[in-house]
């Protein structure tokens, strides 16, 4: 057994005991009750919606109270928790046995860490899992660990090449650009092409290098060496890859605190004509006077390197705490918020991609075209590593990341200083 698996037991025993005490009733039969007899369950759900508050909570609230007028024996206390540092919160209350909420909306790369340290409950037998075969595969690994179910599949995302349609056709280009090497060549024509407009803008955040790195065939972790990888040879390759796409001529970057603001903006405005991003990112592009016709805003998978095409899977899951003392209720909210109708309802209202199969030939979702363009970008997404942990790679690698594109450090010395900070963020992963 790992050091890291050794952990994660010792953990989970200590939370059981937390559990335990701070629970009078018994749990042990919430799943048959929940399975059998659901209109008997009693309780109350607390339920912390990490989703933007003005955008996105909207659809999660109204979704609460229906489910309130299905089960009125079950309250629902929800809150909206800011999605930036929702992880320690609820760690920290997870620790000390006092205000978890029994069911959270966690990002994909906080399930694995959570279930690690025995915070959340299996829900493998449940109906929170019903009908689990219609969940996309990619998504639903997330939620596996150690060979339990720990969570479902809520939304999902993953970056993908978004494009101003007028620029390419003022520059000649037809089709968007399949390999990085296309890419190139499609923004050094925009830039000869299309008047005060760069060709390309990328996000100096080691999140949005990933596309680059899988195209190398690598990741930040090898999970199976349990190593973390940031200074292999295949992440050097990718971030040589960026540092010639943001050439003068070609693209530019950012490595201000407000990149990510300012790459929107340019895109936004028309001044710059490609960038990668997600499908959250839509709703703001779509706001902008380059996209005054929303039918301008491309959207293609991310280009090919050498040893692959993808990026990153993301979203969120349904997770239950497992000290909660309201299992029963928490596994039926989980049910009720994901059934196939209740996420079409979501995709409609906030242009976010559901997690069914079954969903995408609703017309919520069949008849907007942005949401069926990222369909092929999801297909091509790579799954997180399922290492407690890894998540937290990407804030402790981005400084460096963007050290490297800023000019102030060279790549090999970047990674390599990124590699000897890393040492410990991965449990049981060597350094």
């Amino acid at each position: 057994m790992t050091r890291r698996r050794v952990l994660a037991l010792a953990a989970a025993t200590a939370l059981a005991v937390t559990a335990c005490g701070e629970s009078a009733s018994d749990q042990s039969n919430a799943a048959e009750q929940a399975n059998n007899d659901p209109r008997s369950v009693k309780g109350t759900v607390t339920f912390w919606d990490t989703s933007d508050a003005t955008t996105e909570s909207p659809a999660y609230r109204e979704l609460a109270e229906r489910f309130e007028r299905e089960y009125p024996n079950i309250k629902v206390d929800y809150v909206n928790v800011p999605f930036d540092g929702a992880d320690d919160k609820f760690k920290t209350a997870a620790q000390n046995g006092d205000g978890a909420p029994d069911v959270m909306r966690s990002d994909v790369g906080w399930t694995a860490t959570f279930a690690a340290l025995g915070y959340l409950q299996p829900l493998d037998g449940t109906p929170a899992l019903k009908d689990s075969d219609d969940y996309l595969p990619v998504p639903m690994e997330s939620n596996v660990y150690e060979g339990k179910t720990y969570g479902v599949p809520q939304v999902t995302d993953t970056l993908a090449l978004l494009y101003n349609k007028e620029h390419f056709a003022e520059a000649g280009i037809t089709e968007p650009p399949a390999t990085w090497d296309e890419l190139r060549e499609a923004a050094e024509k925009i830039e000869d092409e299309v008047p005060r407009t760069k060709g390309i803008f990328l996000n100096a955040d080691s999140y949005y290098l990933l596309p680059f790195v899988y195209g190398e065939g690598g990741d930040y972790v090898d999970v199976e060496g349990e190593r973390i990888t940031i200074d292999s040879p295949e992440v050097n390759a990718a971030v040589g890859t960026v540092r010639e796409l943001v050439a003068d001529g070609v693209g530019t970057t950012d490595t201000s605190a407000n990149k990510y603001t300012n790459m929107q903006d340019g895109f936004k405005k028309g001044t710059v004509s490609m960038i990668i991003n997600g499908p959250w990112s839509v709703s703001d592009a779509l706001s902008g006077e380059a996209f005054d016709d929303p039918a301008n805003l491309g959207v293609a998978p991310v280009p090919a390197g050498p040893k692959g095409q993808g990026g990153p899977i993301g979203g969120h899951n349904y997770t239950v705490y497992a000290g909660s003392p309201d299992l029963a209720a928490s596994y039926l909210f989980v049910e009720f918020m994901n059934r196939p109708e209740n996420q079409a309802y979501v995709a409609g209202e906030n242009n976010t991609l559901p997690t069914r199969t079954s969903v995408y030939e609703k017309p919520e979702v069949s008849d907007n075209e942005i949401l069926t363009a990222f369909q092929k970008p999801i297909e091509l997404a790579k799954p997180r590593p399922a290492a407690p942990g890894a998540g937290t790679l990407y804030d402790l690698f981005s400084p460096f990341y963007e050290q490297i594109l800023g000019g102030q450090a060279s790549v090999e010395d970047g990674l390599a200083q990124a590699q000897r900070k890393a040492k410990g963020a991965v449990p049981g992963f060597e350094s």
